[in-house]
């Protein structure tokens, strides 16, 4: 238990204190009233001293609940806090606060607890009408603070206020209907133009750039020779595909990061039924601010809140200042009440873009459920019957489809990953599973760092055979869309949008015939096609990689490719997952395990295990994780199903996801990670910290909780 709110008091923040339940005399931690303060307005004189913890208010108003400093502090003062159990001494400058049900805490412990949504005593549990609340102390001028209920903190300097709690309505079951007060209109349409100006910049940028960025090609057979006489079936040849760091190379000196990217259409339809009440809504809040505030001003963000009913809360509207805050008040009047309707949700998520009137060159929906839909599905049902959560319109098996996926994440331990799973791969999108409630922030940090940073769309890659006797036997390319053509002698693969340096591998096999006619054979040519995101010209790959081998007369040892055997045993590790899911689904773990650890152990006797390759070494490590969550039907059902489906997800489209109760890494380099990941990643966990070092060595996240020796 101390372990599990050892990480929420992280997750809330560095010196910000968590109630810990445990049994406090009432009597010893209670107060008289004394000096009150009733809103902002009667805090126009407070100052500060550089101490964050030393508040100096003057003026104060009688109310029903207030603060006072400990230096007058009475008998009853020198009891212990009943959230950081220290003693609350006078004489020492530290603010206290008395609450309406007579409980005292320091102001900075209380202040901590209720801006995450706590709106109870810790002690009694009794319901406040008035709490402490809290504004950055950026927005400080000339000693005088300035209420903004709306900015969210991005350090652990305060000024102090008081912020009045609206009336509890008086029929919870229409809390959903009433968030934001808005009237939602009946088409969509109402989404706001798009900034012509950012526009313009894009296209003038286009002459002052250098030469265009492409994607990278490169082709590795599996050995560079095999001997004229014999011939080799299931030839593997391995198609490496690197996008840009970037859509364009700038000029030196310039800082056009804001206009060198494609803008973002985002709509989140986020989960607010009853089960998310209490912290898990708090820290909901605090991750969409973090969202909000890393958009820039031609990004458009819209707001989905679902229970029984879904409802949009916030049009799609640009990140500017004033879309910010609005943005902003619009999550934070999120209530949680009612059941789970995911269908009903992303229905209307889908609406926003159907019915919109501008498009940003990239779209995408955050889906975010801790629950399971009890309005669609009832019962346990195919993955495959699951497709009917996701509306027509944004399945990327419908070819007049949109092509907006879906990010979908897993809430805690009670979600359907199942559900959740097949409308990510249903949409194109990832599924990621947020086994630790502290974790949502930077789980979706990593998803936004690699939306906000789409230099490729609409990549088509062609793979043809040279050699007039040659055919293709397979196309191994995960969840990727492939098709063979002209009697197997050319196949494409519908690869779509990459982040900025996002990496894909594709693994070709051909059978080798006996040629005698020549000492080398050209095997593939491969090509490819994609769309600008900026410019919207279509861009065709750099040369034109051609595949050859040697066919000397006499055989020699070879030694296989580490980039081909590599991506081998990727591919062996997510088959073997697969594998052991469907077994563990009947109910046969053991099966389930003995497949892992049978990959396990194929997986080190391998070349590039042996060359102690890191892909080989963090799949190992997968690998062995997904044995611990099979060890019984009760710890699969909790955690096991998700993890192995959120590495599913991962592997299938090469692409990071969350996994487990961590992102955070100190020896494992997650394979899919991209550099702007990382950078959005450690800009969370920095804001989480309150560390002011943005600048502070990089290290990218890793979907393997870390492991302890002896386990």
């Amino acid at each position: 238990m101390e372990s599990k709110w050892r990480k929420v008091k992280l997750a809330l923040g560095l010196n910000m204190c968590v109630y810990v339940p445990r049994a406090i005399d009432d009597s010893s931690a209670s107060i008289k009233s004394g000096a009150r303060f009733s809103d902002a307005s009667s805090l126009s004189n407070v100052s500060l001293d550089g101490d964050s913890s030393n508040y100096r208010p003057t003026t104060p108003t009688p109310s029903s609940s207030g603060l006072r400093l400990s230096k007058s502090g009475t008998k009853s003062s020198k009891g212990p806090c009943a959230i950081c159990l220290t003693a609350m001494k006078p004489g020492q400058g530290h603010a206290i606060f008395t609450a309406e049900c007579s409980h005292s805490f320091h102001f900075h412990c209380i202040t901590s607890n209720v801006k995450h949504g706590n709106q109870i005593c810790p002690v009694c549990r009794a319901k406040w009408n008035e709490v402490p609340f809290q504004s950055p102390a950026s927005n400080v001028s000339h000693g005088m603070p300035r209420v903004n209920q709306v900015t969210f903190p991005r350090d652990d300097a305060w000024t102090t206020v008081l912020h009045r709690l609206p009336s509890p309505p008086g029929d919870a079951g229409r809390q959903i209907s009433s968030i934001y007060h808005v009237t939602e209109p009946a088409i969509f349409d109402d989404d706001e133009a798009l900034d012509q100006q950012t526009s313009v910049a894009h296209n003038r940028n286009q002459g002052d750039c250098n030469t265009l960025d492409t994607v990278k090609i490169e082709t590795y057979p599996e050995v560079s020779a095999v001997p004229k006489s014999a011939s080799h079936d299931n030839f593997a040849v391995l198609i490496h595909l690197k996008a840009p760091h970037s859509g364009r190379k700038q000029n030196s000196g310039r800082n056009d990061s804001e206009s060198s990217r494609a803008p973002i259409d985002l709509v989140t339809v986020l989960d607010v039924s009853g089960s998310m009440a209490g912290t898990k809504l708090a820290l909901l809040k605090r991750a969409m601010g973090f969202v909000i505030q890393n958009l820039g001003p031609s990004d458009r963000l819209s707001v989905i809140a679902f229970s029984s009913t879904a409802r949009r809360i916030f049009p799609l509207q640009r990140m500017t200042d004033t879309g910010r805050q609005q943005a902003l008040q619009a999550v934070n009047s999120l209530a949680s009440n009612g059941g789970t309707n995911i269908a009903e949700g992303l229905k209307k998520g889908a609406k926003v873009f159907i019915e919109r009137r501008w498009k940003d060159p990239v779209g995408s929906i955050i889906l975010l459920s801790d629950g399971q839909d009890t309005y669609t599905v009832n019962s346990r049902f195919l993955s495959t019957d699951y497709q009917s959560l996701v509306p027509n319109s944004i399945n990327r098996n419908n070819d007049v489809g949109l092509q907006i996926p879906v990010h979908a994440f897993g809430f805690g331990v009670d979600h359907d990953a199942t559900s959740m799973h097949s409308i990510s791969e249903t949409s194109g999108g990832t599924f990621s599973f947020i086994e630790a409630e502290d974790v949502i922030q930077d789980a979706f940090a990593q998803c936004i760092g690699g939306l906000l940073s789409v230099v490729v769309q609409e990549l088509q890659v062609r793979v043809e055979c040279v050699h007039p006797t040659l055919q293709l036997s397979s196309v191994k390319a995960g969840s990727y869309r492939t098709s063979m053509m002209g009697n197997a002698r050319m196949a494409s693969i519908s690869v779509g949008d990459l982040y900025a340096d996002e990496e894909r591998d594709f693994l070709v096999t051909v059978n080798v015939p006996v040629d005698r006619s020549r000492d080398d054979m050209s095997l593939l040519i491969v090509r490819g096609l994609y769309r600008d995101p900026i410019t919207k010209e279509m861009v065709a790959l750099g040369e034109t990689n051609e595949v050859k081998i040697q066919r000397p007369e006499v055989a020699r040892e070879l030694v296989v490719s580490i980039q081909v055997d590599r991506q081998r045993n990727r591919l062996r590790a997510a088959e073997a997952m697969a594998e052991a899911r469907v077994a563990a689904e009947r109910s046969d773990l053991g099966a389930a395990v003995s497949i892992l650890e049978n990959c396990h152990k194929a997986l080190s006797e391998t070349a590039s295990a042996k060359a102690g390759d890191r892909l080989c070494v963090a799949l190992s490590a997968e690998l062995k994780e997904m044995q611990d969550r099979m060890a019984n039907q009760r710890v699969y059902e909790q955690s096991g199903r998700a993890y192995v489906l959120s590495g599913l997800s991962s592997h299938s489209l090469q692409r990071a996801t969350a996994r487990g109760d961590s992102t955070d890494s100190t020896s494992l380099v997650q394979a899919y990670q991209t550099p702007s990941m990382v950078d959005m990643v450690t800009r969370s966990q920095t804001i989480l910290l309150g560390t002011p070092q943005p600048r502070r060595v990089l290290r990218p996240a890793k979907s393997f909780p870390q492991r302890h020796s002896g386990q």
